[in-house]
């Protein structure tokens, strides 16, 4: 994992050089949605807080622990599910919500309950182009 300056994304496939756009992450071959995945500031800095308190104590995630390709803030991600929504130059519908208990298993860090229904959303690319730190999410009214 690692941050990148812009993400090249490519409709079909994921944002280049990442694993599922290259066909080898966990998950590639389900069929399900998973070209780029995002999840919440607020979903982090909640369980930095351990709020609410079900693992025990705060937890605090480096980025590239959660595994997640976008960390977006002020985007309530579960109101993004089946929708279409732009960020930067790269359209996107938002697929399932993804689950926690990746993360909680390669971390070996109890998160799966506190991550529940916010550990983020998996979404594909219809339109590529690339993404800058900074772009906003915008809701399609298409959608």
């Amino acid at each position: 994992m690692e941050e990148l300056e812009e993400a090249q994304c490519v409709a079909g496939r994921g944002i280049v050089g990442d694993r599922y756009y290259l066909g080898t992450g966990t998950y590639s071959p389900k069929p399900d949605a998973r070209e780029v995945t995002l999840i919440e500031q607020e979903a982090l800095d909640a369980l930095s807080r351990n709020d609410p308190p079900l693992q025990g104590g705060s937890i605090a995630l480096a980025p590239g622990d959660h595994r997640r390709n976008l960390t977006v803030r002020g985007v309530p991600l579960n109101h993004l599910v089946g929708r279409r929504f732009r960020v930067g130059e790269v359209i996107m519908r938002g697929g399932l919500s993804t689950s926690p208990a990746s993360i909680s298993r390669l971390l070996g860090l109890p998160v799966y309950l506190p991550l529940y229904n916010r550990s983020g959303l998996n979404a594909g690319i219809e339109r590529g182009g690339v993404i800058r730190p900074g772009d906003e999410i915008e809701l399609l009214d298409d959608a």
